[in-house]
């Protein structure tokens, strides 16, 4: 059930970023939150599932795992102005420069993978197999905004893309 569950998560990432810049249709203005519903169910069942396992050196990878949740949550809700990103239309606005996106375009993506990678440790093979397929989903969500949506959604964007490397901070020349 994880592995469809994480894929319409995504599907819903995907229509909801297409909507945000093309089709403009306010009933698809909460495909992102239902996609991060989702998402946090199924981190909930890769704990409870690695809590399940009971006590075991398993669980120690839940540090980690929430470390790089709170990195996560950072880059999306935190270190973005929050209005701007999420509840204004998109259209025009200015790419944000400040912080981790002055050395990264998507510092989401790291943070996501080792989430996910760590509660995959903790769970089993099963779940770690399941984390690694959404971040390769969460990879090619972060390609289609980087190619697609990013560019028309902010006038300065593809002057951004010249000075700010994609994933890995590489000082300020971009990484192709």
């Amino acid at each position: 059930m994880e592995w469809l569950g994480g894929s319409l998560a995504f599907i819903l990432f995907f229509l909801y970023d297409w909507n945000r810049v093309f089709w403009k249709k306010k009933w698809m203005n909460g495909f992102f939150s239902a996609g991060c519903v989702i998402l946090t169910v199924i981190g909930g069942t890769f704990i409870a599932d690695s809590a399940a396992a009971g006590l075991s050196a398993r669980l120690l990878w839940l540090v980690p795992a929430a470390v790089s949740l709170w990195a996560l949550l950072y880059a999306l809700f935190f270190a973005l102005p929050f209005d701007d990103t999420y509840r204004k239309e998109a259209e025009g606005h200015k790419v944000c420069r400040k912080g981790i996106y002055g050395k990264s375009r998507h510092p989401g993506l790291p943070a996501f993978f080792f989430c996910f990678l760590f509660l995959g440790l903790a769970a089993g093979e099963r779940q770690l197999a399941q984390g690694m397929f959404f971040s390769v989903l969460n990879l090619l969500y972060g390609w289609y905004q980087d190619r697609i949506i990013f560019v028309r959604e902010f006038s300065d964007y593809e002057e951004y893309r010249k000075e700010v490397p994609f994933l890995i901070p590489a000082g300020r020349k971009a990484i192709r």
